[in-house]
């Protein structure tokens, strides 16, 4: 089974990471100001796979033949953003400064399988239509005193630095659904490859005033059902997260948290889902260093409490790191990342009914970015993808995508 996932949220953090000059559209009606980002992004992908794949327990993995018995797949669809529209409203009242935040998130390929991110046989055909993501609905209250209060859907805190720092945001990546004859809204980018995709999460947060640039953020959210396994979320408690975050010049440290309470209805087990990350950048000239390691038990794999436990309550550990250099020079950037992704056993019983679970997905990727203008950025990137099993089998596979990501 295999998938792919993917303040203006992620479309409008990408748009500053490209360009620095890109703008929003701002106009102002008495007390109250509006907001516009978005972006449009095109990619052709040409993705080479196994012929003769192994039969490896995953979700989102190094590509593998389709029903055709073809071994590359050729697409144009969006890469691991999709397109965004952004809509921001803002006034100040009483002293506190008030928010709410609309993304919208279309896509270019047809999607006619419900969720746009979770296609599955050939939906790519003639009288289809594109999906409508809507990630994010929600507001912010508060000032530099009391801190802020975000309360809707919005992106999570665990993983979020690892995603929103990718150098892939505004291309491609691992191919995932790309490499199909079924592409999805979105690619991988680095998920499944160096970090669990953070998630869209109906959430409420505090985040205290920053102190000479260190921040805590905690909230609860909605629980989230794991995906792909028979087993399903005690609804009893809540989520929990948090982050703290500390910046200094040109540099960044976080690390985040997220846990959850599951529950089996087959069996009455439940058992406790937690994960934790750090995140390091440095700046340093033209060159920017990423460094990001994340760990959990029951948290899975790819996405949030995927393949987290044997399907009895017992859960899985995995760990998974991304390491990234990209020199810029004038209006060009180079760049280059690498990623792993782990999955353990829960006991030996699993080991023995599942000798071809997960074990370790790994990917490379080189890109090129170069800014056009400031809002238009030309890119180009390889990546080499390898999905292990833990009985040995193991499939490879290599995507090259050439694009244009446009911001506003």
């Amino acid at each position: 089974m295999r998938s792919s996932l993917p303040k203006y949220g992620l479309a409008g953090f990408a748009l500053t990471l490209i360009s620095a000059q890109a703008a929003a559209i701002e106009l102002d009606a008495g007390d109250w100001s509006f907001t516009v980002n978005g972006n449009v992004n095109v990619h052709y992908i040409h993705s080479s796979c196994e012929s003769s794949p192994a039969n490896i327990i995953t979700v989102g993995g190094a590509c593998t033949v389709d029903s055709g018995g073809e071994s590359s797949a050729s697409s144009v669809s969006n890469g691991l953003l999709p397109a965004a529209l952004s809509f921001g409203i803002a006034t100040q009242q009483s002293g506190y400064n008030i928010a709410a935040h609309f993304g919208l998130y279309p896509g270019i390929s047809t999607n006619d399988g419900g969720s746009p991110n979770l296609q599955s046989g050939s939906s790519n055909t003639a009288l289809g239509t594109t999906g409508m993501d809507v990630r994010q609905v929600y507001m912010t209250v508060g000032n530099a005193d009391i801190g802020t209060f975000t309360l809707g859907r919005n992106f999570g805190l665990f993983g979020f630095d690892a995603i929103i720092n990718d150098m892939t945001l505004p291309g491609v990546g691992v191919s995932g659904a790309a490499g199909s004859g079924a592409p999805a809204n979105t690619t991988l980018g680095s998920i499944g490859f160096g970090y669990v995709y953070t998630d869209t999460l109906a959430q409420m947060n505090y985040t205290t005033p920053s102190f000479s640039g260190l921040t805590l953020t905690l909230g609860v959210f909605d629980p989230v059902e794991p995906l792909f396994q028979a087993s399903a979320t005690a609804k009893s408690t809540p989520g929990f997260h948090g982050k703290l975050a500390w910046t200094y010049a040109g540099y960044y440290l976080s690390s985040a948290f997220i846990s959850q309470k599951q529950q089996l209805p087959s069996n009455g087990g439940d058992y406790n889902s937690f994960a934790a990350d750090v995140t390091a950048k440095a700046k340093l000239g033209a060159v920017d260093l990423l460094a990001s390691y994340y760990k959990g038990s029951g948290l899975g794999t790819t996405a949030l409490f995927v393949l987290a436990d044997d399907g009895l309550g017992n859960a899985r550990d995995s760990d998974g790191y991304l390491l990234q250099a990209t020199c810029t020079l004038g209006k060009t950037k180079l760049g280059a990342n690498y990623g792993v992704s782990k999955l353990d056993y829960a006991n030996a019983t699993d080991k023995a009914t599942r000798p071809n679970l997960l074990e370790k997905n790994s990917k490379y990727t080189f890109g090129v970015y170069h800014a056009l203008t400031a809002n238009l950025t030309l890119l180009s990137e390889f990546s080499g993808v390898k999905t292990e099993a833990h009985n040995g089998a193991e499939n490879q596979s290599s995507n090259f995508n050439v694009g244009a990501y446009l911001s506003f």
